[in-house]
């Protein structure tokens, strides 16, 4: 019941976090100083248009009245309709988001594979040649820029070489192979500083906890090697998980400038255009999308983390 309840109060404090987020972006989007009216309707409307077009859109009610109205759609799966296209904000946010989400999902499978696997290696032959290795490439990885990377594969991969397309984006519906074909060079160039990070944070971690008291009690009596790597290995993990859920926000954000690189309509596009034209509601939509998976990856991490550390369990 302890755990139970100390979940529910996270999940309470990770919603009451996104209320407040989205009550700053609703103010924000919103304080502009053009009104919505001036921008659909252009310079030469009229006072009475402007006043005709915010009262049909609900835009003459107070900050307050508005949020209500815009969180009771967000509770209904919706974001209102776009004031500059007409078209459904929702539906422009989920046709953008698969497209985005598979560049994001694939990067962060490559960066918890290799960078936990590199860095375990690391740890448990300091001084090898795969910790040298691995010291050298997280530094390269840590030091290369997203784009600049993205360029040279392009160049490498598309250009020279023939391997891949340069860039634009096929559904997994059109065939996997197809698919990955479009999807590798944008992932790997977005998942290799995190490869890097999450190696060190992994190498770090279990080198202390393999110098802990309790491991080397295990191994004084006698447990086989293997399982004291695992039991450290699990004891170490807790950084690692918090690490990698913040770097899987944090690729989100990455992912729109991959995408213009490798011109890969995803949310980048959708991103740029509501900008541009000034569609707030499109833009408020996507911004809240983002700061959604920020909350909801902390609250997976500190789920999983409850589950590997019994230490929290009992705490709760």
């Amino acid at each position: 019941m302890a755990l139970l309840r100390a979940v529910a109060g996270r999940i309470l404090a990770s919603l009451g976090t996104l209320l407040i987020v989205g009550l700053a972006l609703f103010v924000l989007t919103r304080s502009g100083p053009s009104s919505p009216a001036r921008i659909v309707l252009g310079v030469d409307a009229t006072g009475d248009q402007i006043r005709d077009f915010e009262r049909t859109n609900g835009l003459d009610r107070s900050l307050l009245a508005q949020y209500g109205d815009w969180l009771a759609q967000v509770g209904r799966g919706e974001f209102g309709r776009s004031f500059v296209t007409g078209r459904d904000v929702a539906a422009e946010i989920v046709n953008a988001l698969p497209v985005t989400l598979s560049i994001v999902l694939t990067a962060f499978a490559i960066a918890v594979l290799f960078g936990v696997a590199l860095g375990t290696v690391a740890a448990l032959r300091p001084g090898g040649v795969v910790d040298r290795l691995t010291r050298f490439g997280t530094v390269i990885g840590l030091s290369i820029p997203a784009f600049w990377l993205s360029i040279l594969m392009i160049r490498v991969f598309a250009v020279d070489l023939r391997w891949l397309p340069p860039g634009g984006y096929a559904p997994l519906s059109a065939g996997l192979g197809t698919h990955l074909q479009f999807v590798v060079m944008p992932a790997l160039s977005l998942a290799v500083y995190y490869v890097a990070v999450l190696a060190r944070m992994t190498q770090a971690s279990l080198q202390e906890t393999l110098r802990s008291d309790y491991v080397r009690t295990a191994r004084a009596m006698g447990l086989p090697r293997r399982k004291v790597v695992v039991y450290a290995l699990v004891n170490a993990l807790p950084p690692v998980v918090n690490l990698a859920a913040l770097s899987f926000g944090y690729m989100f954000g990455w992912a729109l400038i991959i995408e213009q690189v490798f011109n890969v309509p995803g949310l980048s596009r959708a991103l740029l255009n509501a900008i541009s034209q000034r569609d707030f509601l499109l833009l408020q939509g996507i911004v809240f999308l983002f700061t959604a998976v920020f909350i909801l990856a902390n609250l997976a991490a500190d789920l999983i983390n409850r589950l590997l550390d019994p230490r929290q369990r009992t705490a709760a």
